[in-house]
């Protein structure tokens, strides 16, 4: 019997926190095939999710990377998410989106994403597409229904075409109830 002189590349292990191994996503347990003790989560988390996944460096670039002025870094994006915040929250006057529920971060958070969401469908739907201001109307009037936050947070990678239907499969979680006291 011949010996082996090269390694076959079919049997080689890719490195677990790296995005370009293939098993990166795919062992990750929100992608995974569910099993007994943890139900697959819902479709528009699992794409929200693989696709921040998808976009993080490995835990060995990250910390090369890392390197530098963190106090100029944290400045910077302190500066910039105030800025989006004002933008969001002002947006949200002038269109009259109801307060959300739920923690003071979540909040800024997901009012920032409602924003986002919101401002991509009408450009994409209305300005570019060939939906009527009266059903654009009816679909900023289901947003507003929903004021969970974790709801907007899920949805910024969504497309545009599919607001109307994420809209309509928003669980009652996800809507605030007529009798407060419930």
């Amino acid at each position: 019997m011949k010996p082996q002189t090269s390694t076959p590349t079919s049997n080689a292990t890719p490195k677990r926190n790296s995005p370009g191994g293939e098993n990166y996503l795919a062992d990750h347990p929100l992608l995974r095939p569910p099993d007994r003790a943890r139900p697959l989560q819902p479709a528009d988390r699992r794409a929200g999710f693989a696709e921040w996944l998808a976009k993080q460096e490995c835990t060995d670039c990250w910390r090369a990377a890392k390197g530098g002025n963190e106090q100029d870094k944290a400045a910077w994006l302190e500066a910039k998410r105030a800025e989006e915040q004002a933008a969001s929250e002002t947006w949200s006057e002038r269109y009259r989106m109801p307060p959300l529920e739920g923690t003071e971060r979540a909040i800024a958070w997901s009012v920032r994403c409602r924003h986002l969401v919101l401002a991509a469908a009408h450009t994409v739907l209305v300005l570019e597409g060939g939906t009527s201001e009266t059903a654009w109307e009816e679909i900023e009037e289901a947003a507003r229904s929903i004021t969970r936050p974790g709801w907007w947070i899920d949805q910024p990678s969504s497309e545009p075409d599919d607001l109307t239907e994420l809209l309509q499969t928003a669980t009652a979680a996800d809507r605030p109830t007529e009798n407060p006291h419930f």
